[in-house]
């Protein structure tokens, strides 16, 4: 575990900020721009000194109680921002070689050839950062930043520069590095996307606080929290592909059980996954419609049974947000507060849910 507890105070800003993180996965600091997310990352990093404690297990890094505070240079961390900050007239090998260097043979617990095969940097090894893009100065940042063998990878917004090709490219990457590396990262970021696709467990800033914290799924599922979200509000499931349609190009995406034993899926385009790959989707709530029966001749292919378990009113007074359960997966759908009112939607009631759009994080 993790444990946070800081506090800071500055003429315009205070931060106040008690977490207890996990030490395996990626927890993601999410909030609007100044909530303070990058200082509680500084503080993390022994760069920004602020009252408190801050603990890896049983590894302390600052306890004001007792007088211990580790500088910077001492903590078994890795730190990753926006630009890549690679030194210039070095190759992309001695960049590396640089950030190995930092700790000693005996305590290195990451393989260096490992990091260069997960990153996919092999074969720019020999090139300079001027002649690498966007994405791949980010890639090799981020291997010098794993050379290190650290205990704790902080990522501060690391794709906010890259356009949303180069952004696409390294996605992937960043999943390869939390699948197969047991470091735990705790990663900032103001883009709902790359939090859904990346994140374990969901830390909601705002005004230096925290307002919320949890694992992601439970978090988007909550509807009290999703009207900073706006369009972007919508739950994640985690699912396994259950079949391949070759005719139609399309994949059976199976999400939970249904009480009586069915199985819940949804169709998506496929995208080559092959059978029994477990998968992350997204569904929006602008994206899903309820309705009190199965529909025929509609094109929304995607009609799940469920039960309604919770009504909170949106952001616009028009409007409203209601939670069903589909078998074991909840879905989030936004409505008039009209047409719930011409449903009589209530908590309890059996109603179909009807998803037009499953967005595959692949």
């Amino acid at each position: 575990m993790i444990d946070i507890d800081l506090k800071l105070a500055r003429r315009d800003f205070k931060l106040d900020v008690t977490l207890a993180l996990p030490d395996r996965g990626i927890s993601a600091l999410f909030g609007p721009s100044g909530c303070g997310k990058t200082t509680v990352l500084r503080a993390l990093a022994g760069l920004d000194r602020a009252e408190g404690r801050i603990a890896l297990g049983y590894e302390v890094w600052q306890d004001d109680v007792s007088g211990r505070f580790v500088p910077t240079h001492r903590r078994a961390l890795g730190y990753v921002i926006q630009e890549a900050a690679l030194f210039p007239h070095l190759d992309v090998r001695r960049n590396l070689d640089y950030g190995l260097k930092r700790i000693a043979p005996a305590e290195r617990r990451v393989a260096l050839d490992h990091v260069v095969e997960l990153l996919g940097i092999g074969p720019l090894m020999a090139r300079r950062p001027a002649t690498l893009s966007g994405g791949e100065r980010q890639r090799v940042a981020i291997a010098r930043s794993l050379a290190t063998s650290p205990r704790l990878l902080l990522m501060d917004e690391p794709l906010a520069a890259l356009d949303a090709k180069r952004k696409a490219e390294v996605l992937p990457y960043l999943e390869r590095v939390h699948d197969e590396l047991a470091i735990p990262i705790v990663y900032v970021s103001h883009a709902i996307d790359e939090v859904a696709r990346l994140a374990d467990h969901l830390v909601l800033m705002e005004a230096g606080c925290v307002v919320a914290a949890g694992p992601l799924a439970d978090m988007l599922a909550r509807l009290d929290l999703l009207l900073p979200l706006g369009e972007d509000a919508g739950v994640v499931l985690e699912g396994v592909v259950g079949e391949r349609d070759a005719q139609w190009q399309l994949t059976r995406l199976d999400v939970g059980v249904h009480a009586e034993g069915g199985t819940c899926s949804l169709w998506a385009r496929d995208q080559g996954l092959p059978l029994g790959r477990r998968v992350r989707l997204r569904v929006l709530a602008r994206d899903v419609s309820i309705t009190l029966a199965p529909q025929a001749g509609t094109s929304i292919g995607n009609q799940l049974r469920g039960t309604v378990e919770a009504i909170a009113d949106d952001a616009h007074p028009a409007l409203a947000l209601v939670r069903v359960r589909v078998g074991g997966a909840p879905l989030v759908a936004r409505l008039t507060r009209r047409s719930s009112h011409a449903l009589a939607l209530a908590p309890g009631l059996a109603v179909w849910a009807q998803v037009k759009t499953v967005a595959l994080m692949e």
